[in-house]
């Protein structure tokens, strides 16, 4: 709210298998070449020391002479050969199919042992947030974010719009609670959000912040605001996505405007929040955009 595919020049394995192909297909076609061109070279050569020079002229088989026999031979193999490169081994042969076959399946299995690890990690954070809300029942845990008619929040860590009265409301709500973060978002200030306890969620067990609690999980954050009845999550968009199944209130800030970035807040699911109240804004010198604020709390 406040703050605020990479390109590879590098040549993947389907590349280069398909230029490894591609080489060893110019290949057999020079060799079909080679082929031709001693095959043409070598029957006119026979033909001509056996029909005009009578060269092993007493050879006859079955009324024909050994020069035929020999050229008929010599085409069947280059009809063999002419078969074996367009047919048999085509460039996109069974062997190729086979081959990303293979690597596809292993794709697959990574990526649905990723969405299961995923699946898992979620699971263990609903329960979590069901066991701490059963624990703290008067605390109200609140996202607070501006977001783009797209859900955009930010864009390469910074701002992507300025308005002077969401600064303002922000600074209203969240004065004198804690404000849960992360890194990112933390490193994006200029300094530690002054009249708040700020605590910073990162997995860099080393990490230091100047005026701030360092935690590293989602849950140590909570804890350690548990003398708050009202603390704040603020950022960016992985925390809040991590976050919303533990919050209690949304306080957002609708900027009326779709946007490029690469930051969201998630998507607000309508049978699980309910809007309780609602203020529209009209842009001006201050404000660049239109927007409304918005608060939502949980469904019981």
């Amino acid at each position: 709210m406040l703050f605020k595919n990479k390109d590879s020049s590098n040549i993947d394995e389907e590349q280069i298998a398909l230029i490894e192909y591609a080489q060893e297909r110019i290949k057999s076609k020079r060799r079909l070449f080679y082929h031709l061109s001693i095959m043409l070279i070598g029957s006119s050569s026979m033909l001509i020391a056996n029909l005009l020079f009578d060269f092993k002229a007493e050879y006859i088989f079955f009324n024909y002479p050994w020069s035929y026999w020999l050229c008929a031979l010599w085409l069947a193999l280059l009809f063999y050969h002419v078969f074996n490169i367009y047919v048999k081994n085509k460039f996109i042969g069974k062997k190729w199919e086979k081959n990303q076959m293979k690597k596809l399946v292993n794709k697959q299995q990574i990526k649905i042992a990723e969405i299961k690890a995923e699946l898992e990690k979620e699971a263990r954070v609903i329960a979590e947030s069901q066991l701490y809300s059963e624990k703290n029942p008067n605390r109200i845990i609140t996202l607070i974010a501006a977001a783009s008619e797209n859900n955009v929040i930010g864009k390469d860590n910074k701002l992507i719009w300025h308005l002077s009265d969401d600064l303002k409301h922000f600074k209203e709500l969240t004065k004198g609670h804690h404000v849960i973060m992360g890194r990112k978002t933390f490193e994006s200030m200029p300094k530690a959000l002054p009249n708040r306890t700020n605590i910073v969620i990162t997995r860099k067990r080393d990490y230091q912040a100047n005026n701030a609690i360092v935690v590293n999980s989602l849950q140590q954050a909570l804890k350690h605001s548990e003398s708050d009845n009202q603390p704040f999550i603020i950022g960016g968009g992985e925390i809040y996505k991590l976050a919303i199944e533990n919050a209690d209130r949304i306080e957002l800030t609708r900027v009326h405007t779709s946007i490029e970035g690469d930051a969201y807040f998630p998507e607000i699911n309508t049978n699980l929040w309910k809007e309780v109240s609602s203020e529209k804004k009209f842009k001006d010198d201050k404000n660049e955009f239109d927007y409304t604020f918005y608060r939502y709390n949980k469904k019981n």
